[in-house]
Protein backbone atom coordinates (compact mmCIF):
# COMPACT_ATOMS: atom_id res chain seq x y z
CA UNK A 1 0.00 0.00 0.00
CA UNK A 2 2.95 2.14 0.69
CA UNK A 3 4.45 1.77 -2.62
CA UNK A 4 0.96 1.98 -4.50
CA UNK A 5 0.98 5.15 -2.87
CA UNK A 6 4.26 7.09 -3.80
CA UNK A 7 3.35 5.84 -7.44
CA UNK A 8 -0.11 7.03 -7.88
CA UNK A 9 -1.44 9.89 -8.67
CA UNK A 10 -4.77 11.27 -7.45
CA UNK A 11 -7.36 10.26 -5.07
CA UNK A 12 -7.99 6.31 -4.37
CA UNK A 13 -11.61 6.20 -5.97
CA UNK A 14 -11.91 2.86 -5.61
CA UNK A 15 -10.82 1.95 -1.95
CA UNK A 16 -12.76 5.21 -0.74
CA UNK A 17 -16.14 3.75 -3.24
CA UNK A 18 -15.79 0.51 -0.19
CA UNK A 19 -15.19 2.46 2.53
CA UNK A 20 -18.34 5.05 1.74
CA UNK A 21 -20.70 1.84 0.95
CA UNK A 22 -19.51 -0.08 4.21
CA UNK A 23 -20.01 2.86 5.92
CA UNK A 24 -23.41 3.58 4.70
CA UNK A 25 -24.53 -0.17 5.56
CA UNK A 26 -23.25 -0.40 8.88
CA UNK A 27 -24.86 3.00 9.95
CA UNK A 28 -28.38 2.88 8.46
CA UNK A 29 -29.47 0.62 11.12
CA UNK A 30 -28.34 2.82 14.07
CA UNK A 31 -31.05 5.74 13.79
CA UNK A 32 -33.71 3.49 11.58
CA UNK A 33 -35.72 3.07 14.56
CA UNK A 34 -36.29 6.95 15.37
CA UNK A 35 -39.36 7.77 13.32
CA UNK A 36 -41.22 4.58 14.43
CA UNK A 37 -39.29 4.11 18.38
CA UNK A 38 -42.69 6.02 19.81
CA UNK A 39 -45.00 3.39 18.19
CA UNK A 40 -42.69 0.37 18.69
CA UNK A 41 -42.38 1.72 22.84
CA UNK A 42 -46.61 1.63 22.27
CA UNK A 43 -47.25 -1.34 20.90
CA UNK A 44 -44.94 -3.01 23.34
CA UNK A 45 -47.44 -1.86 25.94
CA UNK A 46 -44.48 -1.20 28.82
CA UNK A 47 -45.78 2.47 28.61
CA UNK A 48 -48.03 3.01 31.68
CA UNK A 49 -49.19 6.43 29.62
CA UNK A 50 -48.83 8.65 26.71
CA UNK A 51 -46.23 10.74 28.44
CA UNK A 52 -44.03 8.36 29.75
CA UNK A 53 -43.46 6.62 26.35
CA UNK A 54 -40.26 8.88 25.56
CA UNK A 55 -38.80 7.61 28.98
CA UNK A 56 -38.54 4.05 27.91
CA UNK A 57 -37.62 5.02 24.11
CA UNK A 58 -34.65 6.48 25.40
CA UNK A 59 -33.36 3.56 26.85
CA UNK A 60 -33.76 1.26 24.26
CA UNK A 61 -32.37 3.69 21.74
CA UNK A 62 -29.13 4.08 23.96
CA UNK A 63 -29.07 0.31 24.34
CA UNK A 64 -26.92 0.35 21.07
CA UNK A 65 -24.37 2.77 22.32
CA UNK A 66 -24.40 0.56 25.18
CA UNK A 67 -23.39 -2.41 23.46
CA UNK A 68 -20.94 -0.26 21.29
CA UNK A 69 -19.30 1.22 23.92
CA UNK A 70 -18.37 -1.84 25.56
CA UNK A 71 -16.70 -3.40 22.87
CA UNK A 72 -15.30 -0.29 20.31
CA UNK A 73 -11.66 -0.77 22.17
CA UNK A 74 -11.49 -4.37 21.52
CA UNK A 75 -12.42 -4.41 18.06
CA UNK A 76 -9.58 -1.84 17.44
CA UNK A 77 -7.37 -3.58 18.90
CA UNK A 78 -8.11 -6.41 16.80
CA UNK A 79 -8.20 -4.55 13.60
CA UNK A 80 -4.32 -3.63 15.18
CA UNK A 81 -4.03 -7.21 15.42
CA UNK A 82 -5.52 -9.14 12.17
CA UNK A 83 -6.04 -5.82 9.94
CA UNK A 84 -9.03 -4.13 9.21
CA UNK A 85 -10.74 -5.85 6.18
CA UNK A 86 -11.75 -8.72 8.22
CA UNK A 87 -13.42 -6.43 11.28
CA UNK A 88 -15.17 -4.37 8.81
CA UNK A 89 -16.60 -7.63 7.00
CA UNK A 90 -17.61 -9.32 10.38
CA UNK A 91 -19.37 -6.02 11.15
CA UNK A 92 -21.31 -5.92 8.56
CA UNK A 93 -22.43 -9.73 8.81
CA UNK A 94 -23.56 -8.53 12.30
CA UNK A 95 -25.99 -5.75 10.58
CA UNK A 96 -27.64 -8.67 8.88
CA UNK A 97 -28.24 -10.98 11.53
CA UNK A 98 -29.74 -8.83 14.67
CA UNK A 99 -31.35 -5.77 13.04
CA UNK A 100 -33.35 -8.93 11.22
CA UNK A 101 -33.98 -9.74 14.29
CA UNK A 102 -34.46 -6.62 16.22
CA UNK A 103 -37.43 -6.15 13.62
CA UNK A 104 -39.00 -9.59 14.93
CA UNK A 105 -39.31 -8.38 18.57
CA UNK A 106 -42.38 -8.83 20.33
CA UNK A 107 -41.50 -8.29 23.49
CA UNK A 108 -39.34 -4.70 25.17
CA UNK A 109 -36.69 -7.05 26.71
CA UNK A 110 -35.87 -8.47 22.94
CA UNK A 111 -35.84 -5.63 21.64
CA UNK A 112 -32.88 -4.18 24.02
CA UNK A 113 -31.18 -7.08 23.40
CA UNK A 114 -31.10 -7.62 19.96
CA UNK A 115 -30.37 -3.56 19.68
CA UNK A 116 -27.47 -4.33 22.69
CA UNK A 117 -26.03 -7.36 20.52
CA UNK A 118 -25.92 -5.34 17.22
CA UNK A 119 -24.11 -2.87 18.86
CA UNK A 120 -21.50 -5.01 20.52
CA UNK A 121 -20.47 -6.67 17.26
CA UNK A 122 -20.40 -3.98 14.72
CA UNK A 123 -17.22 -3.04 15.64
CA UNK A 124 -16.36 -1.12 11.90
CA UNK A 125 -15.98 2.68 12.84
CA UNK A 126 -12.60 1.82 14.32
CA UNK A 127 -10.71 0.27 11.29
CA UNK A 128 -12.68 1.52 8.76
CA UNK A 129 -11.23 5.27 10.01
CA UNK A 130 -8.14 3.86 10.01
CA UNK A 131 -8.22 2.69 6.65
CA UNK A 132 -9.64 6.00 5.20
CA UNK A 133 -6.47 7.68 6.85
CA UNK A 134 -4.03 4.85 5.21
CA UNK A 135 -5.33 4.70 2.24
CA UNK A 136 -4.68 8.29 1.47
CA UNK A 137 -1.92 10.84 0.74
CA UNK A 138 -1.41 13.53 3.52
CA UNK A 139 -3.43 15.87 1.23
CA UNK A 140 -6.00 13.17 0.93
CA UNK A 141 -6.68 12.10 4.67
CA UNK A 142 -9.50 15.13 4.57
CA UNK A 143 -11.29 13.48 2.06
CA UNK A 144 -10.81 10.17 3.47
CA UNK A 145 -12.52 10.88 6.88
CA UNK A 146 -15.18 13.17 5.39
CA UNK A 147 -16.11 10.40 2.75
CA UNK A 148 -16.53 8.01 6.09
CA UNK A 149 -18.32 10.84 8.43
CA UNK A 150 -20.40 11.14 5.29
CA UNK A 151 -21.34 7.67 4.43
CA UNK A 152 -22.11 7.46 8.24
CA UNK A 153 -24.05 10.60 8.06
CA UNK A 154 -26.23 9.33 5.23
CA UNK A 155 -26.87 6.33 6.84
CA UNK A 156 -27.78 8.08 10.03
CA UNK A 157 -29.95 10.36 8.11
CA UNK A 158 -31.69 8.10 5.09
CA UNK A 159 -31.92 5.29 8.16
CA UNK A 160 -34.65 7.00 9.63
CA UNK A 161 -36.05 8.01 6.20
CA UNK A 162 -36.60 4.18 5.61
CA UNK A 163 -37.87 3.41 9.05
CA UNK A 164 -40.27 6.33 8.64
CA UNK A 165 -41.41 4.98 4.91
CA UNK A 166 -41.67 1.14 5.73
CA UNK A 167 -42.88 0.93 9.66
CA UNK A 168 -45.99 -0.39 10.05
CA UNK A 169 -46.92 -1.18 6.38
CA UNK A 170 -50.26 -2.57 6.99
CA UNK A 171 -51.82 0.83 8.71
CA UNK A 172 -49.45 3.14 5.79
CA UNK A 173 -49.92 0.57 2.58
CA UNK A 174 -53.49 -1.16 3.12
CA UNK A 175 -53.80 -2.24 -0.92
CA UNK A 176 -50.57 -3.66 -1.05
CA UNK A 177 -50.11 -5.16 3.13
CA UNK A 178 -52.72 -7.22 4.67
CA UNK A 179 -53.28 -7.88 8.71
CA UNK A 180 -52.73 -11.58 8.24
CA UNK A 181 -49.10 -11.53 6.47
CA UNK A 182 -45.65 -11.14 8.26
CA UNK A 183 -45.78 -7.53 8.07
CA UNK A 184 -49.06 -7.34 9.98
CA UNK A 185 -47.71 -9.38 12.63
CA UNK A 186 -44.20 -7.81 13.04
CA UNK A 187 -44.92 -3.98 11.90
CA UNK A 188 -41.49 -2.77 12.19
CA UNK A 189 -39.69 -5.93 10.00
CA UNK A 190 -39.81 -4.51 6.59
CA UNK A 191 -37.61 -1.53 7.40
CA UNK A 192 -35.20 -4.08 8.92
CA UNK A 193 -34.99 -6.35 5.87
CA UNK A 194 -34.99 -3.75 3.55
CA UNK A 195 -31.57 -2.62 5.62
CA UNK A 196 -30.26 -6.17 6.56
CA UNK A 197 -30.66 -6.97 3.00
CA UNK A 198 -28.17 -4.37 1.48
CA UNK A 199 -26.28 -5.11 4.41
CA UNK A 200 -26.43 -8.76 2.51
CA UNK A 201 -25.15 -7.32 -0.88
CA UNK A 202 -22.19 -5.23 1.31
CA UNK A 203 -21.16 -7.76 2.93
CA UNK A 204 -20.61 -10.09 -0.33
CA UNK A 205 -18.65 -7.27 -1.74
CA UNK A 206 -16.19 -7.16 0.80
CA UNK A 207 -14.76 -10.18 -0.98
CA UNK A 208 -13.49 -7.65 -3.54
CA UNK A 209 -12.46 -5.16 -0.84
CA UNK A 210 -8.94 -3.21 -1.81
CA UNK A 211 -6.10 -4.62 -0.27
CA UNK A 212 -5.07 -4.42 3.09
CA UNK A 213 -3.40 -1.36 4.64
CA UNK A 214 -1.78 -2.51 7.90
CA UNK A 215 1.53 -4.00 7.65
CA UNK A 216 1.68 -7.59 8.93
CA UNK A 217 4.59 -8.73 7.82
CA UNK A 218 5.66 -11.15 10.50
CA UNK A 219 8.40 -13.14 8.86
CA UNK A 220 10.02 -10.27 6.76
CA UNK A 221 9.91 -8.41 10.27
CA UNK A 222 12.05 -11.25 12.19
CA UNK A 223 14.21 -11.33 9.42
CA UNK A 224 14.92 -7.58 9.86
CA UNK A 225 15.24 -8.09 13.47
CA UNK A 226 17.81 -10.70 13.30
CA UNK A 227 19.60 -8.55 10.91
CA UNK A 228 19.73 -5.57 12.83
CA UNK A 229 20.54 -7.36 15.84
CA UNK A 230 23.44 -8.29 14.28
CA UNK A 231 25.09 -4.98 13.52
CA UNK A 232 23.19 -2.69 16.46
CA UNK A 233 22.55 -3.53 19.67
CA UNK A 234 20.44 -0.43 19.88
CA UNK A 235 16.97 0.12 18.39
CA UNK A 236 16.43 3.40 16.50
CA UNK A 237 12.46 3.03 16.56
CA UNK A 238 11.35 5.14 19.27
CA UNK A 239 9.05 4.10 22.13
CA UNK A 240 5.23 4.02 21.70
CA UNK A 241 3.71 6.62 23.33
CA UNK A 242 0.44 5.43 25.99
CA UNK A 243 -2.78 6.63 24.31
CA UNK A 244 -4.05 7.77 27.36
CA UNK A 245 -0.98 10.04 27.87
CA UNK A 246 -1.71 11.71 24.24
CA UNK A 247 -3.07 14.69 25.19
CA UNK A 248 -3.88 16.01 21.42
CA UNK A 249 -5.53 12.55 20.74
CA UNK A 250 -7.47 12.51 24.37
CA UNK A 251 -8.37 16.22 24.08
CA UNK A 252 -9.89 15.25 20.69
CA UNK A 253 -11.43 12.27 21.49
CA UNK A 254 -13.17 14.68 24.73
CA UNK A 255 -14.54 17.13 22.46
CA UNK A 256 -15.62 14.51 19.62
CA UNK A 257 -17.80 12.90 22.32
CA UNK A 258 -19.70 15.75 23.53
CA UNK A 259 -20.51 16.19 19.93
CA UNK A 260 -21.63 13.20 19.55
CA UNK A 261 -23.57 13.35 22.59
CA UNK A 262 -25.36 16.70 21.09
CA UNK A 263 -26.01 14.83 17.65
CA UNK A 264 -27.45 11.73 19.38
CA UNK A 265 -29.84 13.67 21.46
CA UNK A 266 -30.69 16.06 18.87
CA UNK A 267 -31.92 13.24 16.33
CA UNK A 268 -34.08 11.35 19.34
CA UNK A 269 -35.54 14.74 20.13
CA UNK A 270 -36.23 16.03 17.06
CA UNK A 271 -38.18 12.38 16.06
CA UNK A 272 -40.31 12.68 19.35
CA UNK A 273 -40.97 16.08 18.94
CA UNK A 274 -41.95 15.94 15.23
CA UNK A 275 -44.45 13.31 16.01
CA UNK A 276 -45.31 14.31 19.63
CA UNK A 277 -49.02 15.65 20.03
CA UNK A 278 -49.52 19.35 19.57
CA UNK A 279 -50.79 19.86 22.79
CA UNK A 280 -47.99 18.76 24.42
CA UNK A 281 -45.66 21.20 22.08
CA UNK A 282 -45.23 18.71 19.32
CA UNK A 283 -46.22 19.08 15.22
CA UNK A 284 -47.94 15.86 14.88
CA UNK A 285 -46.27 14.59 11.84
CA UNK A 286 -46.38 11.03 10.99
CA UNK A 287 -43.47 8.46 10.72
CA UNK A 288 -43.25 9.54 7.18
CA UNK A 289 -43.46 12.90 7.02
CA UNK A 290 -40.59 12.76 9.68
CA UNK A 291 -38.69 10.83 7.29
CA UNK A 292 -39.31 12.95 4.53
CA UNK A 293 -37.39 15.49 6.27
CA UNK A 294 -34.34 13.69 7.30
CA UNK A 295 -33.98 12.43 3.57
CA UNK A 296 -34.08 16.16 2.41
CA UNK A 297 -30.92 16.53 5.09
CA UNK A 298 -29.37 13.69 3.94
CA UNK A 299 -29.71 15.23 0.12
CA UNK A 300 -28.18 18.11 1.15
CA UNK A 301 -25.29 16.10 3.23
CA UNK A 302 -24.33 14.44 -0.08
CA UNK A 303 -24.18 17.57 -1.79
CA UNK A 304 -22.42 19.79 0.91
CA UNK A 305 -19.77 16.61 1.15
CA UNK A 306 -19.36 16.48 -2.75
CA UNK A 307 -19.09 20.10 -3.39
CA UNK A 308 -18.29 22.40 -0.48
CA UNK A 309 -16.57 20.57 1.91
CA UNK A 310 -12.88 20.19 0.60
CA UNK A 311 -13.03 23.87 0.25
CA UNK A 312 -14.29 24.60 3.85
CA UNK A 313 -11.47 22.76 5.11
CA UNK A 314 -8.62 24.01 3.04
CA UNK A 315 -9.77 27.74 4.04
CA UNK A 316 -10.60 27.08 7.98
CA UNK A 317 -8.89 23.96 8.34
CA UNK A 318 -10.48 21.34 10.66
CA UNK A 319 -10.43 23.50 13.85
CA UNK A 320 -11.81 26.26 13.00
CA UNK A 321 -14.31 24.38 10.70
CA UNK A 322 -15.43 23.02 13.50
CA UNK A 323 -15.69 26.00 15.72
CA UNK A 324 -17.36 27.63 13.01
CA UNK A 325 -19.73 25.01 12.76
CA UNK A 326 -20.59 24.52 16.34
CA UNK A 327 -21.72 28.14 16.58
CA UNK A 328 -23.98 28.40 13.96
CA UNK A 329 -25.22 25.42 15.30
CA UNK A 330 -26.56 27.41 18.17
CA UNK A 331 -29.46 29.92 17.05
CA UNK A 332 -30.88 27.13 14.76
CA UNK A 333 -31.45 24.55 17.56
CA UNK A 334 -32.84 27.87 19.52
CA UNK A 335 -35.62 28.43 17.10
CA UNK A 336 -37.45 24.67 16.98
CA UNK A 337 -39.39 25.47 19.42
CA UNK A 338 -40.95 28.64 18.11
CA UNK A 339 -42.13 26.46 15.10
CA UNK A 340 -44.71 24.83 16.66
CA UNK A 341 -46.76 28.35 16.35
CA UNK A 342 -46.74 28.16 12.43
CA UNK A 343 -48.20 25.36 9.96
CA UNK A 344 -48.65 24.43 5.99
CA UNK A 345 -45.40 26.14 3.95
CA UNK A 346 -44.85 28.74 7.24
CA UNK A 347 -43.79 25.69 8.66
CA UNK A 348 -42.03 23.70 6.05
CA UNK A 349 -39.77 26.08 4.95
CA UNK A 350 -38.12 27.00 7.98
CA UNK A 351 -38.11 23.28 9.50
CA UNK A 352 -36.62 21.65 6.11
CA UNK A 353 -33.81 24.54 6.10
CA UNK A 354 -33.03 24.21 9.94
CA UNK A 355 -32.99 20.52 9.82
CA UNK A 356 -30.48 21.04 6.43
CA UNK A 357 -28.43 23.04 7.72
CA UNK A 358 -27.96 21.25 11.23
CA UNK A 359 -26.85 17.92 8.81
CA UNK A 360 -24.19 20.32 7.53
CA UNK A 361 -22.63 21.62 10.80
CA UNK A 362 -22.60 18.22 12.30
CA UNK A 363 -20.55 16.15 9.67
CA UNK A 364 -18.59 19.68 9.72
CA UNK A 365 -17.81 18.93 13.43
CA UNK A 366 -17.29 15.45 13.35
CA UNK A 367 -15.03 15.57 10.23
CA UNK A 368 -12.83 18.13 11.61
CA UNK A 369 -12.32 16.07 15.08
CA UNK A 370 -11.71 13.08 13.34
CA UNK A 371 -9.06 14.32 11.46
CA UNK A 372 -7.35 15.48 14.39
CA UNK A 373 -7.61 12.10 16.15
CA UNK A 374 -6.13 9.70 13.61
CA UNK A 375 -3.20 12.63 13.15
CA UNK A 376 -1.97 12.57 16.17
CA UNK A 377 -1.00 8.66 17.15
CA UNK A 378 1.28 6.38 14.08
CA UNK A 379 -0.31 3.71 11.87
CA UNK A 380 0.33 0.72 14.44
CA UNK A 381 -1.89 2.77 17.06
CA UNK A 382 -4.57 3.81 14.77
CA UNK A 383 -6.88 1.24 15.37
CA UNK A 384 -7.02 1.18 18.84
CA UNK A 385 -6.89 5.14 19.15
CA UNK A 386 -10.07 4.94 16.83
CA UNK A 387 -11.11 2.59 19.43
CA UNK A 388 -10.62 4.33 22.61
CA UNK A 389 -12.63 7.02 20.61
CA UNK A 390 -15.53 4.92 19.15
CA UNK A 391 -16.08 3.81 23.27
CA UNK A 392 -16.05 7.01 24.54
CA UNK A 393 -18.39 8.65 22.01
CA UNK A 394 -20.73 5.44 22.39
CA UNK A 395 -20.96 5.50 25.50
CA UNK A 396 -21.74 9.32 24.99
CA UNK A 397 -24.55 8.53 22.49
CA UNK A 398 -26.12 5.99 24.83
CA UNK A 399 -26.45 8.53 27.68
CA UNK A 400 -28.05 10.91 24.80
CA UNK A 401 -30.95 8.86 24.08
CA UNK A 402 -31.76 7.98 27.44
CA UNK A 403 -31.18 11.65 29.10
CA UNK A 404 -33.01 12.53 25.56
CA UNK A 405 -36.20 10.70 26.40
CA UNK A 406 -36.23 11.26 30.05
CA UNK A 407 -36.07 15.54 29.27
CA UNK A 408 -38.44 15.08 27.06
CA UNK A 409 -40.85 13.10 29.05
CA UNK A 410 -40.20 15.77 31.57
CA UNK A 411 -40.64 18.32 29.42
CA UNK A 412 -43.71 17.44 28.05
CA UNK A 413 -45.61 17.42 31.75
CA UNK A 414 -44.81 20.60 31.91
CA UNK A 415 -46.16 22.46 29.42
CA UNK A 416 -47.44 25.68 31.40
CA UNK A 417 -44.01 26.56 33.38
CA UNK A 418 -43.13 30.62 33.48
CA UNK A 419 -38.84 29.06 32.69
CA UNK A 420 -38.89 27.61 29.77
CA UNK A 421 -42.01 25.68 29.20
CA UNK A 422 -42.00 22.17 27.47
CA UNK A 423 -40.10 21.65 24.61
CA UNK A 424 -38.15 25.30 25.15
CA UNK A 425 -36.73 23.47 27.79
CA UNK A 426 -35.41 20.15 25.60
CA UNK A 427 -34.04 22.39 23.17
CA UNK A 428 -32.39 24.98 25.98
CA UNK A 429 -30.34 21.74 27.54
CA UNK A 430 -29.31 20.87 23.71
CA UNK A 431 -28.06 23.79 23.29
CA UNK A 432 -25.96 24.19 26.27
CA UNK A 433 -24.37 20.79 25.46
CA UNK A 434 -23.50 22.28 21.92
CA UNK A 435 -21.54 25.82 23.86
CA UNK A 436 -19.65 23.10 26.14
CA UNK A 437 -18.37 21.17 22.86
CA UNK A 438 -17.54 24.92 21.25
CA UNK A 439 -15.90 25.68 24.53
CA UNK A 440 -13.33 22.59 24.32
CA UNK A 441 -12.48 23.28 20.73
CA UNK A 442 -10.16 26.24 22.58
CA UNK A 443 -7.15 25.99 24.45
CA UNK A 444 -6.24 25.42 26.92
CA UNK A 445 -9.09 22.34 26.39
CA UNK A 446 -7.65 21.17 22.80
CA UNK A 447 -3.82 20.14 21.99
CA UNK A 448 -3.21 20.22 18.33
CA UNK A 449 -1.21 17.50 16.58
CA UNK A 450 2.02 18.91 15.38
CA UNK A 451 1.10 19.12 11.78
CA UNK A 452 -1.62 21.67 12.49
CA UNK A 453 0.77 23.95 14.18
Amino acid sequence: MDRKKETRKGVPYKELIFVGIISFASALPITSLFPFLYFMIRDLHVAQREEDIGFYAGFLGASYMVGRGLASVFWGIVADRIGRKPVMAFSVFSVIVFNTLFGLSVKYWMAIATRFLLGALNGFLAPVKAYSIEVCQPEQQALGISIVNTAWGMGVIIGPAIGGYLAQPVKQYPHLFHDNSVFGRFPYLLPCICISFFATLVFISCAWLPQETLHKHKGLERAVEMVEGSTTQESTEPPKKSLLKNWPLMSAIITYSVFSLHDTAYVEIFSLWTVSSRKYGGLSFSSKDVGQVLTVAGVSLLVYQLLAYRQVNKILGPIHSTQVSSALSIPIIAAYPFMTHLSGIRLDMPLYIAAMLKSVFAITRVTGTSLLQNNAVPQEQRGAANGIATTTMSLAKAFAPAGAGIIFSWAQKRQHATFFPGDHMVFLVLNLTEVIGLVLTFKPFLAVPQQYK
